[in-house]
């Protein structure tokens, strides 16, 4: 007797880097794995509260016609190498469960990320959680232009050149090796400054780089705000999208 189920082939996992925060400012091929994919999941902070990475896909490839799946990852510190919070790994367990039930029906599933998936990006939290539950499974990740290459562009500044050395630090975690980078490195880009700014800018005042730091927040949206003194912004409550660009080389050619 034979069997005529037919197989159905798995769909695929796409990390879709969509950029800081302009629409055009996504790449090529992110608006055309967008536009193939009748599946986007969305990450969202809370229950009911907007994603910033579906605005900004939408600015360029319309959802109508596709499923828009909410995925709630809770906005908690997550620190590598230690036991991951309860509540962020149900979160991310019940979101790879409701990913793999697209991919199982045979639909590409397209995960839109700010800026690129492989810096600091919740995508690779439901990657590991995916992997972890079906291991050789891969991704097709699009890479994203960074939050940080954006502030960079709007001050006309490089981020590094030359022989400089340039550290990348999630600001919102408390780590003694922050005064040490800042004292020992030439170039210094902090994310997610919002918290504990006036921290930083009291610890920038003692090391005597404040005039070489220049603080962007909503980099690359309509309503970005830049802080060429950055000590305007002391005492504000920032968006959770501030980056803090310190370099301490000025850019000249030796004759």
């Amino acid at each position: 007797m034979s069997n005529n189920k037919a197989t159905i082939t798995p769909g695929q996992l796409h990390l879709v880097g969509v950029g800081p925060g302009d629409p055009e400012l996504m790449t090529i091929k992110a608006v055309r794995v967008l536009q193939q994919s009748p599946v986007w999941a969305v990450p969202t902070a809370a229950k009911e509260k907007k994603s910033c990475a579906l605005d900004i896909a939408k600015a360029q490839v319309s959802p109508n016609g596709r499923e828009v799946l909410q995925l709630l990852f809770p906005m908690k510190r997550v620190y590598l190498n230690e036991e991951t919070d309860v509540q962020l790994l149900n979160a991310w367990t019940k979101a790879a469960k409701e990913v793999f039930a697209r991919i199982d029906q045979g639909l590409d599933v397209a995960f839109p990320t700010l800026g690129d998936p492989g810096l600091y990006s919740t995508a690779f939290y439901l990657l590991a959680v995916m992997q972890e539950m079906r291991p050789g499974l891969k991704a097709a990740i699009v890479p994203g232009i960074t939050a940080m290459s954006a502030c960079s562009a709007g001050q006309n500044s490089p981020l590094a050149l030359g022989n400089d050395v340039l550290a990348v630090v999630p600001a919102a975690f408390e780590d003694e090796r922050l005064r040490h980078i800042l004292t020992e490195l030439d170039a210094v880009v902090l994310m997610k400054v919002h918290r504990r700014f006036d921290a930083l800018l009291a610890l920038l005042d003692e090391l005597g780089l404040t005039d070489k730091a220049v603080l962007i927040e909503r980099a690359g949206l309509p309503d970005e705000r830049i802080y060429s003194n950055i000590r305007e912004a002391k005492g504000l409550k920032l968006h959770y999208f501030s980056t803090m660009l310190i370099r301490k080389k000025v850019v000249q050619v030796q004759p």
